[in-house]
């Protein structure tokens, strides 16, 4: 695979050595990331409903890159020189037809979804820091005020650019509904070596401008129905969309009872407690459940999530949420389902190959589901760009 991807970028930098300049300086994550979202989109062509909702997402989000229709052209011309050079003696003529009616069904979704975007909406949006709080020395939730209004949807995360890091681009889950006053709110953690997270924890201050590319993601609640009751689950800053959604439920006037798994090594890593406490005070269907992994002395629930989530009873009825380090939630996910809660009701976005540009973190995708290098514990936040660097 490290053969391959080093030989599309060399193809697509020799043949078009203008698109460079578009990339961020250090390619290490991204070479990664571009290839394996070209190859999800072509080989995920068989469900075209969910593709087609992920590439629209795509198109509008590349814009923020100064993305033009004929760049899409340049990248699967490199895409095809690649697979058909280490495809050996098993690429024939009808392979290659289908692979590139693959891909140009693929680039011309984005296309369409990128200019149909344009008329409405900004490539990204020009944010000012309003405030930024340190709840522990790696952790800070930030406040941002869009100089225009950005529609979004609870649950949904956007890319974050800094001036510090010119073209680097990291994802991260959105902490609240919409407000009234257009505001929205981050929690991010320092991820060790992190450009982006550890600027914005230690080196941000209020009055700073952030760019923000377009919200993203398909883990929202449901809309304009009758709900059933809820269970979210939550690693470390993976609570920052669960809490979105739990926002957005209280201000839809609907009662469903709430469950809110929210983890942690620690007890002082858990470091919104406050203000959930304060949300379940004010809502009386809402029960927030602290759990700790790694404190044997703690004088609560204890455990890992996936563990703790199977000692109450039976989730079948519940929608579920479920956002955190990867493995937590691919292990949630796996015993939700085994003991009955069907897999339309459990919610948690892929982040694998979100952006041909954006590389997110090299120790946790937010899982929603992708890579890590932490163990199945409740470290940090897992979701599109809870903990990214």
């Amino acid at each position: 695979m490290a053969k391959a991807v080093a030989y599309f970028y060399g193809r697509l930098f020799a043949e078009s050595p203008h698109l460079r300049s578009m990339f961020p300086p250090a390619m290490d994550v991204q070479r990664d990331r571009l290839f394996g979202a070209l190859t999800r989109i072509v080989w995920s062509l068989d469900s075209p409903g969910s593709l087609g909702f992920y590439l629209g997402q795509l198109g509008r989000d590349h814009r923020k890159y100064g993305v033009l229709a004929e760049h899409y052209t340049a990248v699967g011309n490199a895409l095809l020189a690649t697979i058909k050079r280490f495809a050996g003696d098993t690429w024939t003529t009808e392979i290659e037809a289908a692979w590139v009616a693959a891909y140009t069904a693929a680039a011309n979704l984005m296309i369409e979804a990128a200019e149909a975007d344009a008329g409405v909406s900004p490539a990204w949006w020009l944010a000012e820091v309003v405030d930024h709080e340190l709840h522990t020395p790696d952790i800070a939730v930030i406040t941002l005020r869009p100089g225009t209004p950005m529609p979004f949807v609870a649950g949904q995360y956007l890319n974050v650019q800094v001036a510090r890091w010119p073209r680097v681009w990291r994802t991260f889950s959105i902490a609240n509904a919409p407000r009234p006053d257009n505001t929205i709110r981050l929690h991010v953690r320092a991820v060790s070596g992190g450009w982006v997270s550890t600027t914005l924890v230690s080196h941000t201050r209020i009055g700073d401008t952030l760019l923000l590319g377009p919200p993203m993601g398909t883990m929202v609640p449901p809309d304009g129905e009758e709900m059933r009751d809820v269970l979210c689950v939550a690693g470390g800053t993976g609570l920052a969309p669960i809490k979105a959604i739990v926002e957005h439920i209280i201000a839809s006037g609907r009662r469903p009872n709430i469950h809110l798994l929210v983890g942690a090594r620690t007890s002082s890593e858990l470091y919104d407690l406050g203000d959930l406490i304060r949300m379940e005070s004010t809502f009386p269907w809402l029960r927030v459940l602290p759990v700790v992994s790694h404190q044997p002395a703690y004088d609560g629930m204890r455990g890992l999530l996936p563990d703790v989530v199977q000692r109450f009873h039976s989730w079948a009825g519940h929608d579920v949420y479920v956002c955190g380090p990867p493995a937590m939630v691919r292990e949630t996910v796996r015993r939700l389902q085994g003991d009955g809660v069907p897999p339309a009701r459990i919610h948690c976005d892929p982040v694998n190959g979100d952006s041909w540009h954006d590389p997110g973190d090299q120790s946790e995708i937010r899982g929603r589901s992708g890579r890590t290098d932490h163990p199945n514990t409740v470290e940090s936040g897992g979701c599109p760009g809870n903990v990214t660097r």
